[in-house]
């Protein structure tokens, strides 16, 4: 049995008065006490005047890339042993930040499914969707998954559940880091999107959009979805989500990941954007840190209209967007309006829920895995003090 304590705590939902000890047998939590708490005989405390709070949840990533400029189009082209390669080191950086589940929503030839079904002693848990599907030439096609026709579509469904995936990820716009794709128009038609998500139901799968343009929010909702990834709102008109469309998403209880947690400390060291982006940027005449803070309001917004938020981020798809980065989406949700308890819900126990974990992570609870995180500082008065981890345990594993 081990112990950590912490003169600070929040258990998945709320801030703990006067802090925690928790106790950790093998690798599940046997008890959450108070911070005095006499421990048994032989166990060993590890104490901290920091917080000690779930490990986080990174809802959207890429493993199989490593946030360099062109990084997720070049796995089209790795061998397995260098996927491989790169999804141990992206599981590594993601440990090393505190988080201790991983959603991977578009590798190449399903590489992480090996890696969620190994479960190495201190490796991040993973959600894996498996090749994202598309159409031809469409957004990551190169991953390796086109489908077209609502025949096809229910095949790689198919294709996708007896390889054992999480979550079915559909395209349903275009995306930044694919040419030729149109990032204001959809991808897929409303009856055959609806197709794929009748499909992936049949099969208790749920179904993912990856959305950028209005056009394939709209074709996404239409069709059923469970969940909508980015929800930027690209149209010709530039970046713009009405109240009629936030209300309409919160009622059908669809869940929307903005994928922020976005490292702006990089931005004067970045190379210039891709072709297609710059082009994209100067079409709609985007200043790139105005649009950013139109997303903090964007956000915001979706709370008020009671849109269920997940913080994902997108990590490894570029620069700003390390494997690691998780501490930093749930602190953008703060500067986008929600109480800090709010956002450290959403950021565990909340997104664990939406990953489909959320019975065995997530929370400070007798029974649940000991995924834990304790961070150098109080995150109720400092929420920075996420991006300072002290100790990451993975079920029970010191990382």
């Amino acid at each position: 049995m081990l112990a950590l304590r912490a003169s600070h705590a929040f258990d998945g939902a709320r801030f703990l008065e006067g802090g925690a000890t928790v106790l950790v047998e093998g690798e599940r939590i046997v008890g959450v006490e108070p911070v005095g708490f006499p421990v048994p005989d032989g166990c060993e405390v590890s104490s901290s005047r920091g917080t000690l709070l779930p490990g986080l949840v990174d809802a959207h990533a890429h493993l199989v890339s490593d946030a360099q400029p062109g990084s997720l189009e070049r796995v089209g082209t790795m061998t397995p042993e260098e996927i491989d390669g790169e999804i141990e080191r992206s599981l590594a950086a993601q440990a090393a930040h505190g988080v201790t589940t991983v959603r991977d929503l578009g590798d190449r030839d399903y590489r992480t499914l090996g890696f969620r079904d190994r479960r190495v002693p201190g490796q991040a848990r993973i959600v894996a969707a498996g090749p994202p599907i598309t159409i031809p030439g469409g957004h990551c096609h190169y991953l390796g998954c086109v489908a077209a026709t609502p025949e096809e579509l229910r095949q790689a469904v198919a294709d996708h559940d007896e390889r054992g995936v999480d979550v079915i990820k559909v395209m349903a716009s275009g995306g930044f880091l694919t040419p030729g794709t149109d990032m204001f128009g959809a991808q897929y038609e409303v009856d055959v999107l609806r197709s794929l998500v009748e499909a992936a139901h049949d099969r208790s799968l749920q179904v993912l959009a990856h959305a950028h343009s209005v056009a394939g929010i709209e074709h996404a909702v239409a069709a059923g979805v469970d969940g909508i990834e980015h929800f930027t709102g690209f149209c010709e008109q530039g970046s713009v989500l009405s109240d009629d469309l936030l209300d309409r998403v919160a009622a059908a209880g669809i869940l929307v990941d903005p994928t922020m947690g976005n490292d702006f400390s990089l931005v004067g060291q970045l190379p210039p954007p891709p072709p297609q982006v710059a082009d994209l940027i100067e079409r709609l005449g985007l200043d790139i840190m105005a649009f950013f803070a139109q997303r903090y309001v964007d956000v915001g917004r979706m709370r008020d209209h009671g849109v269920s938020v997940v913080p994902g981020v997108d990590s490894g798809a570029m620069p700003l967007k390390a494997h690691g980065n998780a501490w930093i989406a749930v602190t953008d949700l703060v500067r986008c309006g929600y109480p800090v308890d709010e956002a450290l819900a959403a950021g565990t126990s909340g997104a664990a829920d939406a990953c489909g974990v959320g019975d065995v992570t997530g929370r400070l609870a007798a029974g649940y895995d000991a995924d834990l995180l304790v961070v150098d500082g109080d995150i109720e008065s400092d929420p920075a003090a996420l991006g300072r981890p002290q100790t990451v345990v993975i079920r029970g594993r010191h990382v």
